[in-house]
C-alpha cells in the first residue's frame, strides 16, 4: 500500500497480491491496518477468518501491542516478519551535501538499466519475505527487480551516474559483491509492498541521463524508485551499488529526490525500511528525516503448509 493508504483510516480488508502469488506459486493476500483505523481488532479477525489465501501478509500499527496474541488464536501460524519504519522529510529542509562535479543526477532511468543495479543493491537485503519458509529469497529479489522496472518504465526512477572527463556518463562494470557496509551507504531500503504505485514524473535536476534500450546500468552508482502524488514523494526502493559504498553517495541520492519533489511542487518525502535496517535509518536522520510511524509485519500462514519446513 502507498504512504497515503498506510496513514489513512479506511477499514482493514484483505486484497489479492497477484505478483506475490505468481512469484511464490501460492495464493497470497495483503491485509493492512492503516494508522488511523482505530484500536478494534474485530475487523482484522473477520478479514483473516474470511480469507482463503495460503498466506496473509498483515501490517498493523506497532502500538497495538496486544494484537499478536490475538493473531495466534485465528487458526493460522503467525510468523513475525520484522517491522516497517516510516520516516518523513519536509521538502526543502534536507541537509543536502555539496554538489559533486563528478556525478550526474536525475532521471528518468531506462528500464533496461535497472535490474543489474537492483540485484547488486539488494543481494543481501533481509526483507520480510525471508521470515517465511514458504518464500524463496531468490524469488523475493526477482520481485524487487520487477518492481523497480515497472517504476522506471513509468518515469519514476532517479539515479546517480559517474561523469567522465568529457562530461558524459561513464559505463563501469561492477566487481564481485563485498559485504554490505554499516554506514547507511549500503544495502538501501525496500518495503516489499509488491507492485508499487504512484503517478506523475518530474524532471530531476535537469541533467537527466543518457539512455536507451541498450543501457545495461553499468554506470549507475545509486538509484531510487518513486511513487508520487500531489503532495508527497514516496521512495520505494533506494540504495548504492556495492562498489560505490562508503563514499557518501546515498546523501546525494536523497538530495536528487528532494530536488525533484520541490521542482514538481511536492511538500514531503517519505521512505520506509525494515526495522532491523538501522544503518540506513541513521543516514536518513543525518539528512533531516524524522521517524513518523512503525508497523509490524506478520505472515499468517495455513499451519499445515509449514509442517516439517525449516528456514
Amino acid at each position: 500500500m502507498s504512504w497515503r493508504e498506510m496513514t489513512g483510516n479506511q477499514a482493514p480488508r484483505t486484497v489479492r497480491a497477484p505478483f506475490d502469488s505468481a512469484r511464490f506459486g501460492r495464493p497470497v493476500e495483503r491485509l493492512t491496518v492503516p494508522a488511523g483505523a482505530g484500536p478494534s481488532f474485530e475487523p482484522v479477525r473477520e478479514a483473516v477468518l474470511g480469507s482463503a489465501a495460503d498466506v496473509i501478509v498483515l501490517r498493523y500499527p506497532a502500538g497495538h501491542v496486544g494484537w499478536f496474541a490475538e493473531l495466534t488464536s485465528l487458526g493460522r501460524t503467525a510468523v513475525l516478519a520484522d517491522s516497517l519504519a516510516y520516516w518523513r522529510l519536509r521538502a526543502g529542509r534536507g541537509r543536502a551535501p555539496r554538489p559533486r562535479t563528478d556525478l550526474l543526477t536525475g532521471g528518468p532511468l531506462p528500464p533496461a538499466a535497472v535490474p543489474g543495479p537492483v540485484s547488486d543493491i539488494f543481494a543481501a537485503y533481509r526483507s520480510h519475505y525471508v521470515a517465511n519458509p514458504l518464500f524463496d529469497a531468490a524469488a523475493a529479489l526477482e520481485g524487487y527487480r520487477e518492481w523497480a522496472v515497472r517504476s522506471a518504465a513509468s518515469g519514476r526512477c532517479v539515479a546517480l551516474r559517474e561523469r567522465d572527463a568529457d562530461g558524459a556518463r561513464a559505463a563501469v562494470t561492477a566487481p564481485p559483491l563485498p559485504a554490505p557496509s554499516e554506514d547507511g551507504d549500503g544495502a538501501g531500503n525496500g518495503n516489499g509492498n509488491g507492485a508499487g504505485n504512484g503517478n506523475g514524473a518530474g524532471d530531476g535536476d535537469g541533467e537527466g541521463n543518457e539512455g536507451g534500450g541498450g543501457d545495461d546500468g553499468g554506470g549507475v552508482l545509486a538509484l531510487a524508485t518513486l511513487s508520487e502524488d500531489d503532495g508527497a514523494t514516496e521512495i520505494l526502493l533506494a540504495g548504492v551499488v556495492s562498489r560505490a559504498r562508503g563514499q557518501g553517495l546515498y546523501a546525494h541520492l536523497l538530495a536528487a529526490v528532494e530536488e525533484r519533489t520541490l521542482a514538481r511542487g511536492g511538500r514531503e518525502v517519505v521512505i520506509s525500511t525494515q526495522g532491523h535496517n538501522t544503518g540506513v535509518q541513521r543516514a536518513w536522520a543525518r539528512y533531516g528525516f524524522e521517524p513518523v510511524h512503525t508497523f509490524l509485519t506478520v505472515h499468517l500462514v495455513r499451519s499445515r503448509l509449514l509442517r516439517g519446513r525449516r528456514r
